[in-house]
């Protein structure tokens, strides 16, 4: 009730009005029945934009950090985000990610739409990275539809770290239904799931015209960060300068397996 009481009435005629959003190929959205719907990931607010334009509820699985923020606004976070019917996504890998990826089944079950980034996380840059293969293994397990979405324009209204939002037109593409029922009974062989999750990651490419990265997108943002924290105390020693005033000097589409 709450979901579609902010969607109808509170959000999303807000959000409408100031961000304009475009959409093509709504229609590729099932009526009724289970389906996942595999969205490209740029920006935070993909999770408020995209189920705002598809008229059945959407569940999403959101990183498990939005669940368990401590302090005022960390509560606070952690009942939006279960209020609009998204659900903690464990990434650690292991037994807690299959767990998370189970609680995505429940609601494939139910015959309900998921949500999920391919990904993993954000785009450090606004590229497609490597998908990870947690989205075929639901995919087979469930025996459902994927609905590629790609979505145009959020990272320039939110970009990572910015808090405030920029006002501007955004965009969402939604691609034919993908079917690999081809597949169905091989969903434990790692070759079958490394494959549909790059034809997946392929349609997202082709639909977004993003440059593709055949590498996780976690990977690159830890080699930044470590990076950032290696060039830290460089840059601060090289403004230490002597009394003096001497310087001191210095897409092939997704198919790996």
């Amino acid at each position: 009730m709450f979901y579609w009481f902010m969607k109808t009435f509170v959000l999303g005629p807000v959000l409408k009005t100031l961000f304009r959003p475009w959409v093509k190929g709504l229609d590729n959205v099932p009526a009724e029945g289970a389906a996942i719907i595999a969205s490209n990931h740029l920006s935070f607010s993909d999770s408020i934009f995209m189920p705002l334009m598809v008229p059945r509820p959407v569940v999403f699985l959101a990183k498990s950090e939005y669940f368990t923020g401590t302090g005022i606004k960390g509560k606070l976070t952690a009942a939006f985000f279960r209020l609009t019917n998204q659900l903690p996504m464990d990434r650690s890998g292991g037994a807690a990610s299959a767990l998370s990826l189970d609680a995505g089944m429940d609601v494939l079950r139910n015959g309900s739409l998921l949500g999920i980034y391919p990904e993993g996380t954000r785009s450090p840059d606004a590229r497609l990275y490597r998908g990870k293969v947690g989205v075929a293994r639901l995919v087979l397990q469930a025996r459902v539809p994927v609905i590629p979405v790609a979505m145009i324009g959020t990272d320039k209204v939110q970009p990572i770290g910015k808090r405030m939002p920029n006002i501007r037109r955004i965009g969402m593409i939604f691609g034919e239904p993908l079917d690999f029922s081809r597949y169905y009974g091989m969903e434990d062989d790692r070759l079958i799931q490394r494959s549909v999750t790059d034809e997946i990651m392929y349609e997202l490419m082709r639909l977004s015209g993003q440059e593709y990265v055949d590498e996780y997108a976690a990977v690159v943002k830890l080699r930044l960060a470590g990076k950032a924290l290696a060039e830290k105390p460089l840059a601060g020693k090289a403004t230490e300068q002597p009394d003096d005033g001497a310087a001191a000097g210095g897409p092939a589409a997704p198919g790996s397996v």
